[in-house]
């Protein structure tokens, strides 16, 4: 087998993982949604993360607050975020997302807040504790993702 056939099988591998993923996560969305403990988990769950912001930004790379939308879009490869630097800070747009998708199929629960915003928003006030956060719109309720951040 060739080096490049082997980075296609690695690529395809690592796709199938993150589908896989994507899948499980939104499985969750609707079991505790069914259960009517999403708001509850999902604010524990932010609650962890913001708490230990530093050390998920540590995990993955993150140095500066952009990459932590960056680092998540590369590692889980769900949203195609792309970032425009502002100045003052940046601006973070996604029009697709996997796991939006699987989880409008699935059901009425949106997995924004607990699987994706969260972590990014605790991993760059993990390295900036003064960095603005604010999302305008989700690929749940709009036709896209937009987060804004100033720091």
């Amino acid at each position: 087998m060739s080096n490049v056939e082997r980075i296609a099988t690695l690529e395809q591998k690592l796709k199938t993982l993150q589908l896989t993923y994507a899948a499980a996560l939104a499985d969750a969305v609707v079991r505790y949604g069914n259960e009517g403990i999403l708001e509850k988990i999902t604010e524990q769950k932010r609650g962890e993360q913001m708490k230990n912001g530093a050390g998920l930004a540590a995990r993955f790379g993150v140095t500066e607050p952009m990459q932590a939308i960056e680092k998540t879009r590369d590692a889980f490869g769900c949203a195609n975020w792309a970032c425009t630097d502002t100045g003052d800070g940046f601006e973070a747009i996604a029009t697709s997302c996997t796991l939006c998708s699987i989880s409008k199929q699935m059901g009425e629960f949106s997995p924004c807040q607990i699987f994706c915003l969260s972590a990014m928003e605790a991993m760059m006030k993990g390295v900036s504790p003064d960095a603005e956060f604010h999302v305008s719109s989700t690929l749940w309720d709009s036709d896209k993702c937009l987060i804004k951040s100033k720091f």
